[in-house]
Parts: structure tokens; sequence; C-alpha cells
């Protein structure tokens, strides 16, 4: 199973690299879902080749909705990074086909909205390489089209993307049209508001605010907005279904959250492999909590659960520390839970507030005092979370390098020097003028030269074996130093020459059925996620509350209403303008 990490740039891809993932994914100058995330076609060079040294696959994301014109020019744009030696193209706008682009893999982006058999096969049969999976799939669903997919193409079905990690659209994706509505700004166009992480009021079908079970009003509530995915348990079920791509969501996140999340999930995979794939030191043990973390939900992979959204705050809220005993004059008196250490630097946060730790003094026990610049007292009894773990931050930091092995031998005019990457996929080997000069000692003079040539120091590489002549020469500890440079040198030239892509066949654009791309007759949003369900009105459970305390409508702050539509059949949700 290929891990899949995102990319908001090239450092952020580096880390990727670095933590353990098999592919990363980036955005390309234009056309990308997230305008704030474009790279330059040279970034994206430079990203190939250091990417590809370590057998690491490059996809660059074109996956907005484009006019004619655009559609030329992202043609063209494809073209260039083709040559940049870009592995595959991540696409929505399906007339894109029709276009003269180059031989290189299309994956089809979950913008495109692929729910079902019939789709993902009719993408098989247009040469579409993968699909990346709807969110709201479940493992029976996703193992239907991993079915029906075979049965059309057994020797070469299309590959199964699926995201397994991160923040999580309440609307399937590429059925999202209420920011362009409302604000002018498309989410098919990369320019998207993130209406669901707003506030609402939530109204009844009087246009009166609802109340919750503890009586206070549904004022200014996140009700769309979504924990985040964590499907870390269910990856041998996701294998089993036939996925072959686990992706993690975030190309506007930091290098930090990259690193960690990438890290957690590569620990993940290897264990079920009972393998360590790559050689990856890091001084920190993932967490997901540590870094950005909304809380989280596997999201329908295994059918509808109570509490996928947190009304409370759309922000991270991290992990949870302790509980409030006390509070007063900027000092907050913390029961922190077992095993949990405050630092000074540290963030914290309760509901939608947070602040940050200026100083922790011991109490009794587990009990600390935190002092704090924050005005407000904080409620006896409140939950405290910590979204920022400075000492954590600090340690976030691996290191992954390419195993090789390295032989020295014997020549008639000296002595050869060859370095070969352990999964036989490129080797180079340099000859150097030397004199066969016996050693005194030797099987030191041996264990010298096995030491100096696995010093490989701080490059990409690290040696699993060095091999030495039967006879030992003497060579000085400088010119094995020099011998030793020469060869990293040649092995990254070596691999920047010994990727290659796979050879795809041309689309074939008359067997796609070109979607509707005018949405004005579409809702503003529709969502498998329901606001009865989630808040106990759900019209199929037997503990409904009452119907004419019903969600009916969202408010926002600048007064503008929305209708909510419910279709208990499908059992979604469609939002509306009134």
């Amino acid at each position: 199973m290929e891990l899949l990490a995102p990319a908001k740039n090239i450092e952020v891809a580096r880390a990727a690299i670095m933590a353990g993932a098999d592919a990363v994914y980036i955005g390309a100058p234009r056309f990308s879902a997230r305008q704030a995330a474009g790279n330059s076609i040279e970034d994206i060079r430079q990203l190939t080749g250091y990417a590809h040294r370590f057998s690491v696959k490059v996809l660059v994301t074109v996956n907005t909705l484009m006019d004619d014109n655009e559609r030329r020019e992202a043609a063209q744009m494809a073209w260039q990074l083709y040559d940049a030696g870009v592995d595959a193209l991540i696409v929505q706008d399906l007339r894109l086909l029709k276009e003269d682009l180059p031989p290189i893999r299309l994956h089809a982006s979950t913008q495109c909205d692929n729910r079902t058999p019939e789709q993902v096969v009719q993408l098989q049969r247009a040469g579409f390489r993968r699909a990346v999976l709807a969110r709201e799939l479940t493992i029976d669903q996703i193992r239907a089209i991993r079915e029906a997919t075979l049965a059309d193409k057994p020797d070469q079905p299309i590959e199964l993307e699926v995201f397994v990690h991160g923040a999580v659209c309440v609307c399937y994706s590429g059925k999202c049209f209420m920011s362009e509505r409302l604000l002018g700004r498309s989410a098919n166009r990369g320019a998207c508001a993130q209406m669901c992480r707003m506030a609402y009021d939530v109204l009844d079908s009087h246009g009166q605010e609802l109340r919750d079970d503890q009586g206070k009003p549904l004022h200014q509530r996140y009700v769309l907005s979504l924990k985040d995915m964590d499907r870390s348990a269910y990856l041998r079920e996701l294998i089993d279904a036939g996925v072959s791509t686990i992706k993690i969501e975030g190309r506007l996140k930091d290098a930090d959250y990259v690193t960690n999340i990438v890290a957690y999930y590569r620990q993940k995979l290897d264990a079920l492999n009972n393998c360590n794939r790559y050689n990856i030191t890091h001084k920190f043990a993932p967490n997901p909590e540590k870094t950005f973390h909304r809380d989280g939900t596997q999201y329908f992979l295994h059918g509808r659960t109570d509490s996928m959204a947190n009304w409370t705050t759309p922000k991270s809220t991290g992990e949870k520390i302790g509980i409030v005993t006390s509070s007063r004059d900027r000092t907050i008196h913390i029961q922190l839970l077992p095993g949990v250490t405050l630092h000074n630097g540290d963030g914290l946060c309760y509901g939608d507030k947070g602040f940050q730790v200026n100083s922790v003094t011991p109490l009794s026990g587990s009990a600390v005092a935190v002092s704090t610049f924050h005005k407000e007292n904080v409620p006896a009894g409140t939950m405290i979370y910590r979204n920022t773990d400075a000492t954590f931050l600090k340690q976030l930091h691996a290191h992954r390098r390419i195993p090789v092995t390295l032989s020295l031998a014997m020549i008639s005019e000296g002595f050869s020097l060859t370095i070969s990457s352990n999964d036989n996929t490129w080797h180079v080997t340099r000859t150097f003028v030397h004199p066969h000069t016996l050693a005194t000692q030797g099987e030191q003079a041996k264990q010298t030269q096995r030491a100096q040539l696995a010093k490989l120091g701080d490059s990409d590489y690290i040696a699993t074996e060095v091999n030495v002549p039967n006879d030992a020469f003497f060579i000085p500890m400088s010119t094995l130093n020099a011998w030793r440079r020469e060869m990293i040198a040649a092995a990254v030239e070596a691999q920047d020459t010994s990727h290659t892509r796979e050879i795809v066949n041309p689309i074939h654009a008359d067997a796609i059925q070109q979607p509707d791309y005018d949405n004005s007759n579409e809702p503003l949003m529709t969502c498998k996620y329901c606001i009865l369900y989630e808040s106990g009105h759900c019209r199929k459970q037997p503990t409904r509350l009452k119907s004419e305390q019903e969600p009916r409508y969202l408010r926002l702050s600048n007064g503008t209403i929305v209708e909510l539509q419910f279709d208990c059949k499908k059992c979604e949700m469609t939002l509306h303008t009134t």
C-alpha cells in the first residue's frame, strides 16, 4: 500500500519524504484546488529529482474546473510538468481529456465525485490509472467498486486511493457551491471560503433559535464543521478491500504537521507488514494529537456514527491534558491527566478560546498552576486541551536514508569501488590507481577500511554492507575518505538518471460521459453528514426529539439564511438559498 502525503511546497515535500512517504502530491502553478498552494515548474523539477532519489513519486494537482482557454493553457502546462519529471496528474475537469496531453498517468480527483462502481469503471475504460474515491464511502462500498473494476479489467484494474487522515469537507467533493453562490469564491476553482468552518444560528421552521440539551440557544455554533478524519485503525481492512493508496489531506499544512502524520502512518503500515521499510531515524514518537487536530472520526467507513462534528470550534483542539479546578487573576489551576507534563510556551485551549503558557508551578500531586495572559477566568470543571506542545515541536525531525552496499575490489591498476542500492535498481563503479601494498596488520586494516567506507555522514545513504578484498592492503584513511566522497556524488548522479515512469496508453475521452458542470440548479451543498442525526432529531430513530423542534434553517452572522432539506430515503442533507 502506497502512503501519499501532501506538500504545500518543496520544503514540506522534503519533510514528507524524510518521514516515510511513498509519494507526495503538490499543487501546479495554476489550476490547483488550493490557490494558496501553487508551485513553480522549476520548484517541481527540483522536487522530482530529489524525490526520485528515494523512489518517491511526485503527483501534481491540476484539479479545478476551467474554461476553454484555460484548458488549452493547462494542457501546455501538463507538458511542462511532464518534462519536469512528474509521475502523474490529478485532474477534476474531464473536458481536459480532449486536449493534447502528454503520455502521463492521470488520476481522477475526488472532486470528480467518485462514489459508484459505474463511475469508476467508466474512468477505468477511459484510461485513468487511479481514482480518488469519495470520502463518504463505506468499506463495503469500496469493496464493491474494487470488485466491479476487477470484473471489467482483471489484468490491470484502476488503482483505488482513499483519504485516511485530515480535514473533511462536509459536502460531497465537487458538489459544494455555497462559497461560490454566496461569496463569489468557487471551491471548484480553488478559492473555497470554507463556509463549513463558519458559525451559524440553528433555526426551527418558525425561524426561532433552537436550544441544546442544556437549554442554551444554538447561537453561532459550528454545525457544519466536521472533526478530522482518522482511519489509522482500519488500514488492514482498507488493504483487504482493494485500496492501493492511502492519502493524508493537508496541502496547506506546515512541515511539522506533515512530518508527524506521515511518520505515524509509516509506522502503522510497517507494523502491518512486520518490517521497517525505510531507514528512518527520529527522536519523537509520532502522535496525531500533537499537531493540528480536530479530534477524530472514521467518517462513514463503518456507517454513520454519533458526533462527527465539533459544534464548539473549527480550530485545532489537540490533546486533552486536564481539568480546571480554579481560575483567578490570569492563573489557572489544572488537575493534569496521568502522564501529562506542561512546558513553558505550550498552547492551551477550551472551546474556541486559547492562550499560551507563560510558566508552570507544580502543586500537590499532578496539579499545576499555569500563569498566562488570558484575561478571562476559566470555569471550574472545564476540560483543557493542548494544541501546541512546544517541546514536541522542537523534536520534529526525521532522516530517511537509502540503504546501499559498498564493495572494494583489487584490479590490475589499483582498486575499484562499487556502490549499489539494496533493491538492485542502480549501481555505479569507479576505478582508482593505487599501489598494491600489503598491510602489516591485515585484519585491523580491513576493519579500518570497512569503517571508513561506511561513514556516509549526513548524506542520503546508509551502508548496510561493506565488502573489502580478502588480501589486506595498505590504503591511507585520507585516500579512502576521498574515494567515499566521490562515490556519494556518483550515486546521486546515477540515481538522477535511473528513475523510469510508467508508459501509459492514450486516454479515450469518448469513453467518459461528460458531467454537466452547470450548477445553477444544484443545491448549495449536498452532504451525507446530517444535522438532524447529529442533533438527535433523526427521523429514523425511535428516540428522536420533537419534530417541531427540528433544525430547518441556518443563519450566518451577516443575516444570510439557508434552508436545510433532508432526503431520509437517501440519508442525505442539502442546503438551499431561501
